[in-house]
């Protein structure tokens, strides 16, 4: 497996887990008194999605941009 696919299935479980954490924290809100800790959990997915999704985003850019062949 590829580096690239490596940071596509990275980038696609943090998205999962980022949604989850995202859930977790609207039902918590609910609550009269929420734990406060609970609202920082999703950044810790976002911050593993931000390079991984800015990478996978410019990755069309970058094989555009790649060595030139002429024929």
């Amino acid at each position: 497996m590829g580096l690239q696919n490596r940071i596509r299935q990275i980038h696609r479980w943090a998205s999962i887990v980022f949604t989850l954490f995202f859930i977790l924290v609207f039902l918590a809100s609910m609550r009269p008194q929420p734990i406060e800790w609970v609202f920082y959990l999703p950044l810790a997915p976002l911050f593993v999605m931000l390079p991984t999704g800015l990478y996978l985003f410019g990755l069309p850019y970058f094989r555009k941009a790649g060595p030139r062949t002429n024929p």
